[in-house]
């Protein structure tokens, strides 16, 4: 079959020339060709990368992998037991990676392979994209192939060069098609996709890019494309890039880019290096992905999230109004007021702390950490020389959101008792609040020194013991162990880390 179409031991061919030089670039191999088998024999129409004395030792390759349907791939030739022992392997070619995708006629044959080839081993083998634009350059060739046996046949005779003519309209359609689809992949994708050299000069951009910003030329230069960044972005954005050119990390930067007919629109901009076999970096292939419907939900939702909150703060305020003027009126209900109204100023600070804020109305405590929201918590016991009269030593650790509360109500309490009955009643009294990881396991233990001496604990439990358990055990599922020696109460605090935060995340308190 393959005699039919006229083509071994032809002159070489731009056609078939542009196939092999454009699967070399898509698959980023120094080595592809094409080959054709007849018998024995092996002969290379095209090669892009290979010497003429190296074709012959290629033949146990590409006979091998005709064998095989669909696209054949040798991720790391060095361990494959077929060609561990091949002179193209263990020779100064050091050939390592193979993928070829077969030449197949009309009538199902296998006539050879186009096939690329690689120094250094791919444990991944093809990605999706390469793997599919081997088959479409594949058929392809056939399509050129089919195109040279129509011409040959029309000069065999009159009444085959009109058949001939029918084949090679089919191969044309087959051909435009192959172009077609492979148009599409690189211009499918709904990102902006572009690509640069290791220092920097941008030599691609996909037709997304374009849609885009509106450009009809490729802007190559770095002051060319920055000028399309908001002047607001644009240095942050060039700093981001120059580091990662200079240390070849990855390049990820939010920033605002012209839009063709919506002023600047927020992108998010990445980049990877591609590395070779020695670590230096031979390209960036970066993607910027437009998420400017992301921003503006994420403002409209932190907009309502502030309303929310404040509403919440307004009600823990008209609350604590309302028990200050009932109290006025009900004299007997005056300590009780009091002591509901401190309560409710606890969840009206832990409230404050994890609430949605703008910068302007952040609350200035050293970041969302369990002994940061406890210092703050405990400013109303320091000393007169400010010294703080609670102790905070241990392990500190992210505090979530949903934790505040029972945490606020539960040491507010503490020292509450504390300042009433314990030892923040006596000028020289302190408390030592330990933090501690202990596996999966939160220890809090609240030691007071210097108070009046207990007699053991009360002979009824009051609100605040219970309060004390229903905050432990009840909202934050952990146990609560009360040790009312003599010297002061100790009150040990045993919860999951889960009750806490959504992640595990620790460091030291001085």
């Amino acid at each position: 079959m393959l005699r039919s179409y006229d083509i071994l031991d032809t002159d070489p061919e731009r056609a078939f020339d542009d196939v092999t030089r454009l699967a070399a670039r898509i698959c980023e191999t120094p080595v592809a060709l094409v080959s054709l088998a007849l018998g024995d024999r092996l002969w290379f129409k095209a090669r892009i990368g290979m010497a003429d004395e190296t074709g012959p030792e290629l033949d146990s390759f590409c006979q091998h992998a005709m064998e095989h349907d669909g696209v054949y791939v040798v991720r790391d030739a060095s361990i494959d037991p077929v060609y561990i022992d091949h002179p193209l392997v263990t020779g100064p070619a050091n050939y390592r990676f193979y993928a070829g995708a077969p030449l197949i006629d009309d009538q199902g044959m296998t006539l050879g392979m186009l096939c690329v080839v690689d120094t250094k081993a791919r444990p991944d083998g093809l990605t999706e994209t390469q793997h599919m634009t081997l088959e479409v350059l594949a058929t392809q060739v056939m399509a050129l192939m089919e195109r040279r046996r129509a011409l040959t046949a029309r000069r065999l005779s009159d009444e085959q060069a009109e058949a001939a003519v029918e084949v090679a309209l089919q191969a044309s359609e087959k051909l435009a098609e192959s172009e077609a689809r492979f148009q599409a992949i690189a211009d499918s994708m709904p990102q902006m996709v572009w690509s640069a050299r290791p220092d920097g000069y941008h030599d691609y951009f996909n037709a997304r890019w374009f849609d885009f910003t509106g450009l009809t030329e490729a802007p190559s230069d770095t002051d060319a494309w920055s000028a399309q960044i908001h002047p607001d972005c644009r240095e942050r954005a060039l700093a981001a890039w120059q580091a990662s050119l200079a240390n070849g990390e990855p390049y990820e930067v939010e920033y605002r880019l012209k839009h063709h007919a919506d002023g600047y629109r927020w992108t998010l901009g990445r980049a990877m290096p591609i590395r070779n076999s020695a670590g230096t970096v031979t390209r960036w292939f970066g993607t910027g992905t437009d998420i400017e419907d992301i921003k503006r939900l994420e403002q409209v939702k932190a907009l309502l999230s502030q309303e929310l909150s404040h509403r919440i703060k307004n009600i823990f305020a008209v609350i604590s109004a309302l028990l200050s003027l009932s109290a006025r009126h009900h004299p007997d209900a005056k300590d009780f007021a009091r002591s509901a109204r401190n309560r409710i100023g606890a969840l009206a600070q832990a409230h404050e702390f994890v609430r949605p804020h703008s910068e302007e109305s952040r609350p200035g405590i050293a970041g969302t950490t369990l002994a940061a929201f406890l210092l703050d918590l405990f400013k109303a016991y320091d000393g007169e020389d400010g010294v703080p009269r609670v102790r905070i030593t241990g392990d500190d650790t992210i505090f979530d959101d949903q934790a505040a509360t029972p945490i606020a109500l539960l040491f507010h309490e503490l020292a509450t008792n504390a300042a009433k009955y314990g030892a923040l009643s006596r000028p020289d009294g302190r408390v030592d609040l330990t933090l501690s990881h202990r596996g999966d396991r939160m220890i809090l233990v609240w030691a007071e020194h210097g108070g009046p001496e207990l007699e053991g604990p009360p002979l009824i439990p009051g609100f605040g013991s219970t309060l004390l358990a229903m905050s432990v055990e009840g909202q934050l599922a952990g146990r609560l162990d009360l040790d009312w020696a003599g010297e002061g109460l100790k009150v040990t605090v045993d919860v999951p880390q889960s009750a806490l935060q959504p992640r595990r995340t620790a460091m030291a308190v001085a």
